[in-house]
């Protein structure tokens, strides 16, 4: 073909291997060389320079459609099949994370992920279920789905440090999913500089990203950005508003930062509002500064969130049977008075707190004001722990500051002053909260550090004085820790006698020794329980391990977890408070309180109070969790006639009370109450410098009462409902049909294994069955290992492997090694994949021949591989457009034109040409198949572009439509509403200007700038949305196709004699096939259910049959008039039936010569092992009938 001969819209072969591919565009260089563009068979566009001696190997061909020679190896080109189907297993599979990862969610799960997240592009997401209600599944899940459908390369998961080999244990284990934990080795011996950029695939801890400025800087640098983001327990993100100013921590920073460098940007936290609309305004900025634009002003900052968040309560949320997920929960004050000398000690040490932090108010450096006043509600908070923990305490505060005193020694005047004024220096007093919430040991060590030597002291003579008072304060400290007269501890040991009290025993106690809250139903004492202790501080927690050791009559029995204890001690202890009968009581400080799963108790006690409501619920949240049957108790410990105690006593009555009204959905709303605009912590403060005072005292209970009020928090809870997601039964019946449905489409297991095995033994690998379902395979050919390495999987490929499964079901059955779960994402199976379609992919565009050999019919069909896209506005990575949503289908076209779409892998049921049977090129000069020898692409293309697109179209705008121009509005209003705050200010400032009254922190020119920077933003950000809008159809695109050639036209021209057929004609199958179903149907009524006749529809069933309770009933129908007869079942019919076996019928229709007939139903009819090569199974009609039953 000469190089003049190139147009536009031809079609040519020779460009590309084994490929027919379409010119676009050709532009020459002289007369010897030109350019040419064109279409890939695949539909992306390519190009090339051509010369003279190139011309050898152009051909053109009148189409691409006819440029299929259908002489591909019918082997080859069923297994390469196989392989793109299983590479796209998302387009034929929507559920495809369910199935190819070892969980199984639950309704609400499934409709965060499906339903809430995938449909959103890009993903701006907060998701604010409850405490134990599984995000980490979800995350999971979404990061699986977004992956195969091309949408993540490089993912980032940030979350507090304690959690970040969870999550990557929890990522690999459930979801085969590889990620790198951040370490400064890691980042150390990074061969770029850059370890961030190189891996696409990390788990980050949320302090070190947070502090470290120089990660920061490599975030900054090109190539660095991510795709996703999740941040879980995102609320430690949280920034807050004092009176006009906002406190802006590092934690949220850095939230601003992961913004900007990331598309899909996903929080996860139970607890997303603090009560405080303008706190979480400013926490809504991270997902979309544009609509939370400004400092909050309230009238004018209206917000409504529900297209940007989800939230599930616990009390809502149900399980696929329609019966409740979490058990009940209740809580009870357990109060106690102190003793006389630990009253004494009680009100000596608050007063010295009292006295400290009306001295440090007094200091000018406030940073360090900040920071001593923290160390204070610390030391008070361990005075209300335990003897121990207050004793130990004081005795370390008193060293320190003595060495400290000793210093002041060697200097003298200002620079004494300078010294003194310098301390607290080190710490950022507006993070130091943020530490707290830490859970790791350097954490510990950190806030021991901040209470031993954080002095309000301004002059020597004042720290002198103090160290004295500490010294006073730690004899009267010791005199009450050696008199063991601890009442606090003597509540718990009461309480614990009577929990784990044998039964027999309990009967004689007085049940009014322990009060167990108002109406509540009394936990079941067992000496066979778990209970679960928080304390927050190690030295109460070691304590409190000694006296439970004594009570219990020896160690042995108790287990510790702490901010000290690294992550494989902690799981040892998690497994052995799980599992050992011997152990009965897991002590912990927070460090349990996130991240630690504890349903094997369903009893707790809060030893300690913390100041944020917001733990109560995450330490609750370790029992009450998914898995847990029992109805879960917890009891507070609040000393009677304290300060802080008097808050509590008084905050859990109302909750109380609210809670008999309202149920446990009162715990949901615990870390929004505020108490007159203020959150617990300032309240509790308050108690302790002031509530010595009536007046203070009354309006302090005054304030907890209007803040737990049962109306205030119902209020909330319908706020609270910001976002808040309700199912009904009648929405999990619709989740469980739409699983349902889904688990009969899923490629995993069946079709993934029969393509494993014979891909597997196609490139040199062999493998032996072992226990059900399971597979050994003792080496992993080079050739394999080898393209594991071309491709740079990140999951290292292993030499041989134990056990394989494609069942989850068979991964880790009980007594058995744990067996790798071979399925999409999995190292091995995607390296066949890739294989398989590197070498055989130009097969499809080809063609092959097929035969069908149960048809006994003589009109051949054509069936076609096509596939079609929908784009936005949007440019991808390579500067196409975006990708929105995808389709592969099967399109069958008979001779007579009629086309018809196959929602099954129609090649699974035809086999390859037998050596007995004509060539390919004898079948196709024949005249019954030059009809196939025409270019139908044109009219397939006509067809899904007329009746199929449309329908996408409309289904996706209906779905993204209404969202954009809910987000449009909202960033209009907020936008111009702050353009108009900067250019009425603009002219207020310009106008005192011209008065000579100047304003040293803002000009009218700032502020007029601020106004056009915001215009421009409002500009920018419409133009964004517009794209969005622009939802077009991309190219369609025909990958190939098969001829389909009967038996029985095999037969014709071979001239063989047809096959008895019992004297049945295809038109009297037919009815009969049509007759079956119905009598089917009407059964199917009969027994209360609601069958649906889908047999055209080409699923691998003929009846689908609903069930009251959202499930099916699939069934194969199969009519006959002769019990002589076998029974073919094809591929598809068998896979199809062993996907879901235990809802999967064969129902048997006999029909006698008087037009009588007889039904009975099979259940899990196949338990044919198919491999690959198997298209059909015959079986005996008569021995079917036998095992069969009557339906009833």
């Amino acid at each position: 073909m000469k190089l003049e001969d190139l147009k536009s819209n031809q079609s040519v072969k020779g460009l590309v291997p084994d490929a027919v591919v379409e010119v676009v565009q050709v532009d020459f260089f002289g007369a010897d060389s030109c350019e040419v563009v064109f279409r890939k068979p695949g539909g992306g566009v390519d190009s090339q320079i051509l010369y003279r001696s190139d011309e050898s190997r152009l051909t053109a061909v009148k189409s691409v459609g006819e440029g299929r020679s259908f002489d591909a190896d019918g082997r080859l080109f069923r297994l390469v099949s196989e392989a793109l189907r299983i590479q796209l297993a998302h387009l034929y599979d929507e559920r495809m994370a369910v199935h190819s990862s070892n969980v199984q969610p639950l309704p609400h799960q499934i409709t965060a992920v499906y339903e809430f997240m995938l449909n959103r592009h890009p993903l701006r997401f907060l998701l604010a279920d409850d405490p134990g209600a599984g995000k980490t599944i979800m995350a999971g899940l979404l990061i699986k789905e977004l992956i195969a459908r091309g949408d993540v390369q490089r993912c980032m998961i940030v979350c507090p440090g304690g959690l970040v080999e969870q999550w990557q244990e929890e990522l690999d284990q459930r979801f085969n999913l590889p990620f790198e934990i951040m370490t400064n080795d890691k980042l150390e011996a990074s061969r770029t500089g850059n370890w961030m950029a190189e891996e696409p695939f990390i788990i980050g801890r949320l302090d070190k990203l947070a502090r470290d400025e120089s990660l920061h800087a490599k975030m900054e640098v090109e190539g660095c950005e991510w795709d996703l983001i999740i941040v879980d327990e995102a609320h430690k993100m949280s920034a807050s508003y004092f009176g006009q100013k906002v406190n802006y921590t590092r934690r949220f920073n850095l939230g601003r930062k992961l913004s900007k460098r990331t598309r899909h940007f996903l929080l996860m936290t139970a607890t997303p509002h603090n009560g405080k609309e303008e706190d979480f305004q400013l926490f809504m900025s991270l997902i979309d500064p544009d609509r939370f634009e400004g400092k909050f002003r309230n009238g004018a900052h209206n917000a409504d969130v529900k297209d940007m968040m989800r939230r599930m309560v616990k009390e809502e949320l149900l399980k696929f049977d329609g019966t409740p997920l979490f058990p009940e929960r209740i809580a009870y004050t357990l109060g106690y008075d102190l003793s006389p000398s630990e009253a004494v000690l009680y009100e000596k040490v608050t007063e010295y707190v009292r006295e400290q932090y009306n001295r440090a108010d007094r200091l000018q450096n406030g940073n360090r004001k900040g920071t001593v006043g923290f160390a204070l509600t610390m030391l008070q908070r361990r005075l209300a722990s335990s003897p121990e923990a207050i004793c130990r305490s004081l005795e370390r505060r008193t060293e320190k500051l003595e060495l400290k005193l000793q210093e002041l020694a060697t200097f003298t005047g200002a620079a004494q002053f300078r010294q003194i004024d310098g301390w607290g220096q080190g710490y950022d007093a507006d993070n130091l909260e943020d530490w707290e919430d830490g859970v790791g040991e350097e954490n510990e060590e950190l806030l021991d550090e901040i209470l031993d030597q954080s002095t309000a002291a301004a002059t020597k003579e004042e720290l002198d004085e103090e160290v004295k008072l500490l010294k006073i304060l730690v004899s009267q400290a010791r005199e009450v820790r050696r008199s063991g007269r601890d009442m606090k501890w003597t509540q718990l040991s009461g309480l614990l006698n009577m929990v784990f009290a044998d039964p027999d025993f309990l009967v004689k106690v007085q049940e009014a020794s322990i009060p167990f809250g108002k109406g509540a139903d009394v936990p079941s004492a067992s000496p066979h329980q778990k209970l679960v202790i928080f304390t927050e501080h190690k030295d109460t927690l070691h304590y409190l391990q000694r006296r439970i050791d004594t009570l219990f009559g020896g160690a042995g029995q108790v287990v510790t977890i702490h901010g000290g204890v690294r992550r494989e001690e902690r799981l040892k202890a998690q497994e052995m408070f799980k599992f050992d009968p011997e152990i009965r009581v897991l002590l912990a400080t927070d460090a349990a309180g996130e991240g630690i799963n504890l349903q094997r108790a369903h009893l707790m006690v809060n030893y300690d109070l913390p100041w944020n409501p917001n733990r109560l619920e995450q330490r609750f949240g370790r029992i009450h969790r998914i898995g847990q049957r029992e109805v879960c108790h917890l009891w507070n410990l609040v000393a009677n006639n304290t300060r802080e105690g008097d808050v509590y006593t008084r905050l859990f009555e109302k909750l109380e009370q609210a809670r008999e009204a309202l149920g446990g959905k009162v715990f949901d709303v615990l870390g929004k109450i505020q108490f007159d605009g203020k959150p617990l912590r300032d309240l509790l403060l308050e108690a302790i410098r002031y509530g010595n005072q009536p007046e203070v005292r009354s309006k302090l209970f005054e304030k907890v009462g209007g803040g737990a009020d049962v109306e205030k928090l119902r209020r909330l809870l319908e706020e609270g409902a910001l976002a808040n997601n309700v199912m009904d039964t009648t929405e999990v019946e619709r989740v469980r049909e739409d699983m349902e449905l889904a688990s009969m489409r899923r490629l995993q297991p069946q079709f993934v294994s029969s393509f494993f095995k014979a891909a597997f033994e196609e490139l040199g690998g062999s493998y032996q069955r072992r226990e059900k379902g399971r597979l050994q395979i003792n080496r992993v050919p080079a050739r394999i290992k080898q393209r594991d390495r071309v491709i740079g999987s990140r999951a290292v490929l292993l030499d041989r492997y134990e056990r394989i499964a494609f069942s989850k079901e068979h991964v880790a059955p009980e007594g058995l090694v744990r067996a790798d779960f071979v399925c999409p994402g999995h190292p091995l199976l995607d390296t066949l994949v890739d294989l398989t379609l590197e070498k055989h992919k130009a097969l499809l565009t080809k063609g092959a021949v097929l035969v069908d050999r149960a048809d006994r019919g003589t009109e051949p069909k054509l069936v076609y591989y096509l596939e079609h896209s929908v784009l936005d506005g949007h440019a991808s990575r390579n500067e196409s457009k975006r990708t929105i949503s995808k389709h592969l289908m099967f399109i069958e076209m008979t001779q007579a034109g009629e086309l018809t779409e196959l929602h099954y892998a129609p090649y699974l049921d035809y086999e390859p040409l037998g050596s007995s049977d004509p060539s390919v090129a004898t079948l196709l000069s024949h005249e019954a198949l030059a009809w196939v020898r025409q270019d139908h692409d044109r009219t397939i293309k006509q067809h899904v572009i007329a009746h199929v697109l449309p329908k996408e179209l409309e289904a996706i705008k209906g779905r993204r439509m209404e969202r954009i121009a809910k987000e449009r509005q909202e960033v209009r209003n907020r936008l111009t509403m702050e353009i108009q705050h900067w250019d009425r200010r603009a002219t207020e400032l310009s106008e005192k200007e011209a008065a000579g009254k100047r304003n040293a922190r803002l000009n009218s020119n700032q502020a007029k700038q601020r106004a056009d920077d915001l215009d421009a933003r409002l500009e920018s950000r419409m133009a964004e949305l517009d794209k969005e809008e622009h939802i077009v159809p991309g190219p369609v695109n025909v990958l190939g196709g098969i001829v389909v050639i009967p038996q029985g036209l095999l037969d014709d021209l071979q001239g063989r004699p047809q096959q008895a057929d019992h004297g049945t004609s295809q038109v009297d199958r037919m009815a009969i096939a049509a007759k079956a179903r119905s009598i089917v149907m009407d059964i199917e009524r009969r027994l209360g259910f609601e069958p649906e006749d889908v047999e055209f529809d080409r699923k691998g069933w003929d009846v689908q049959s609903k069930v009251g309770d959202g499930s099916f009933r699939f069934i194969e129908v199969k009519g006959r008039d002769s019990m002589g007869e076998t029974i073919t079942v094809t591929h598809n019919e068998i896979k199809q039936g062993r996907q879901r076996p235990e809802c999967y019928f064969l129902a048997m229709v006999l029909f006698d010569a008087d037009g009588g007939h007889d039904v009975r139903y099979l259940r899990e009819p196949w338990n044919d092992d198919l491999d690959l090569s198997t298209t059909s199974v015959s079986k005996n009609l008569q021995q079917l009938w036998n095992q069969a039953e009557k339906p009833i």
